[in-house]
């Protein structure tokens, strides 16, 4: 007796891409280690359950969480064959999503996976870490802030000041980029007291003193500075103009105009060497020169001192740039001006 044979078609597209480098990197057997759920909890675990979703969102660029299910319902062959655990369509649902965010959303919890993953990472790839990248950036919402305490209305770099964002931190391994610390705040908090937050979440990640943490002008802050400095770590920060340093910069070029001081020639390799020598040709890059002051803060009764070295360094490159953006300011300006003298004579004259 012949039995018909049921034939199921599924899209398999990029999940089994996505399932196997989250194996590859270790997010489901770390999720597991880690967060240790009820001891009720029946089906998928956490870590498997995560490693799905993720698939699903980065698969069909959908972070809502009431369409998993329907997804995972439309290939859950490609599931099953996928993962080294029974899987079901019920271990999806909405009710069993918010379980894992629940999860995820303790803190202590959150830090220990990210810690993990960035070593697990790094001990994959066998990264050598020396130089960190910490900055920060906002992300716009079209979300009411109303009971939601990460989504505020604050400074916004997208240039849409109607709109409620948040905020976040982000530090990152150079030069590939690889993120290695986050931290998400609300949208209208200032920088300034977020760099060592994030900064000792990169110590806890790396496991590792003396590198060379690199931002812009809002990580100058003096603490922000004593904080890398008492922890052993060095840092690059660009100077701003506010306060008394907007003299800084000319008492420190004072003794350039008087020729007191001794600059350093900076110059860098053209890519191909020259047809006529085998020297490659050299360009000037920057002239500098260093000096250093003291910087102290104070902690309570105790106060804290450090040797801190400032670069000052001029740039022919940007030095040309100013001066032509200048010339043609200048050149469209004088346009104007002659353009209105000759409309204000013709309305004047008595012709």
């Amino acid at each position: 007796m012949m039995t018909e044979a049921e034939i199921r078609t599924e899209r398999v597209d990029d999940v089994p891409l996505l399932v196997w480098q989250q194996r590859v990197m270790g997010i489901p057997h770390i999720i597991d280690e880690i967060i240790q759920p009820h001891g009720n909890r029946q089906g998928l675990s956490v870590g498997w359950t995560v490693a799905a979703w993720l698939s699903f969102i980065v698969s069909q660029a959908d972070h809502r969480l009431s369409y998993v299910e329907s997804w995972a319902a439309e290939q859950i062959g490609t599931l099953q064959a996928l993962f080294p655990v029974a899987v079901r369509v019920q271990d999806f649902t909405d009710d069993r999503l918010g379980d894992v965010l629940s999860y995820l959303s303790d803190d202590a919890s959150w830090a220990a996976i990210e810690a993990e993953l960035c070593r697990q990472v790094m001990q994959v790839y066998e990264l050598s870490p020396e130089r960190v990248h910490v900055d920060s950036t906002s992300a716009a919402l079209y979300h009411d802030p109303e009971g939601n305490p990460l989504v505020r209305y604050g400074m916004s770099k997208d240039h849409r000041p109607d709109l409620a964002q948040l905020k976040l931190m982000l530090s990152s391994l150079a030069p590939m980029g690889m993120p290695l610390a986050t931290l998400i705040v609300p949208g209208n908090r200032a920088d300034d007291g977020l760099y060592l937050p994030v900064i000792e979440q990169t110590r806890q990640v790396l496991q590792r003193r003396g590198l060379l943490y690199i931002g812009d002008s809002k990580m100058e802050a003096l603490l922000t500075r004593a904080g890398l400095e008492a922890g052993g770590d060095f840092y690059l920060v660009p100077l701003s103009k506010k306060g008394s340093q907007g003299e800084l910069l000319h008492e420190l070029l004072k003794p350039v105009w008087t020729e007191e001081q001794a600059l350093t020639d900076i110059y860098a390799p053209e890519p191909k060497a020259s047809e006529v020598s085998d020297k490659p040709k050299r360009r000037l890059r920057a002239r500098a020169f260093a000096v250093e002051r003291i910087q102290e803060v104070e902690d309570g009764p105790e106060s804290f001192d450090w040797t801190e070295r400032m670069l000052v360094v001029y740039s022919p490159n940007l030095a040309d740039s100013a001066r032509q953006g200048l010339a043609q300011r200048l050149q469209r300006y004088c346009q104007i001006m002659c353009v209105n003298g000759m409309t204000l004579r013709k309305k004047d004259s008595p012709l």
